[in-house]
């Protein structure tokens, strides 16, 4: 067997997947795509588009499959002025969305005039084992240039063993004119399995997407 093809049989799998370490941009001239699996473990699972909802459900694809789930917002924008985007949980396939929860949040900010900048603990946004919904942001604006994006990270939903983590990374445009970088964590106290996710805003309705993927 000559050098090359050995290198090239070192670099295949018993199960028939190319691992990343034997490509390099000379071997790729052929290549235009990659799935995203392929490229970083991740996995688009399916996506829901808003128009003037209430709010988006997932109550398919959270199951043992993978051991994290990745929601991504892109331009999650609410018709209504000064509102809250928020999540809550499921373990009855999207029957009831009321997942004990508790949680820490804080937020960095700076006002577009640059009148006002800040890192604060925001303890309106936190939860004390809480069935509430669990805020992602602080008052959204509605401009027609305003919007939400963002991801919440939910870690092994599935287990009937342990606590389900989560972690919120999202930036809106608040209301008076600031970016506002929302960083929330928490669990939802629950050791039955979490199978369904459901988002929408404090009050009134929104548009914009939300993606659904599968973390190895």
């Amino acid at each position: 067997m000559g050098t090359i093809t050995r290198g090239v049989a070192n670099g295949i799998t018993t199960s028939g997947v190319v691992l990343k370490a034997i490509i390099n941009n000379a071997s790729m001239d052929n290549i235009t795509t990659f799935p995203a699996s392929f490229v970083d473990g991740i996995t688009l699972i399916s996506s829901q588009t808003a128009s003037n909802s209430a709010s988006i459900s997932f109550t398919s694809g959270i199951t043992s499959t993978y051991k994290a789930y990745k929601f991504v917002f892109s331009n999650i924008h609410t018709r209504t002025d000064a509102v809250d985007f928020e999540f809550n949980l499921s373990t009855d396939s999207g029957s009831n969305y009321n997942v004990t929860k508790t949680s820490s949040s804080f937020v960095a900010y700076h006002q577009e005039n640059d009148t006002d900048a800040g890192l604060v603990y925001t303890s309106a946004m936190d939860l004390a084992q809480s069935t509430a919904y669990q805020n992602i942001t602080d008052e959204a604006g509605n401009g027609a240039d305003e919007s939400i994006s963002g991801s919440l990270l939910l870690f092994n939903p599935a287990s009937t063993v342990y606590v389900k983590h989560y972690i919120s990374l999202v930036n809106n445009y608040y209301k008076g004119d600031a970016p506002n970088a929302h960083y929330i964590a928490g669990y939802g106290n629950t050791t039955s399995a979490v199978n369904a996710v459901r988002f929408q805003m404090s009050s009134g309705n929104f548009d914009g997407t939300i993606y659904l993927y599968g973390i190895k």
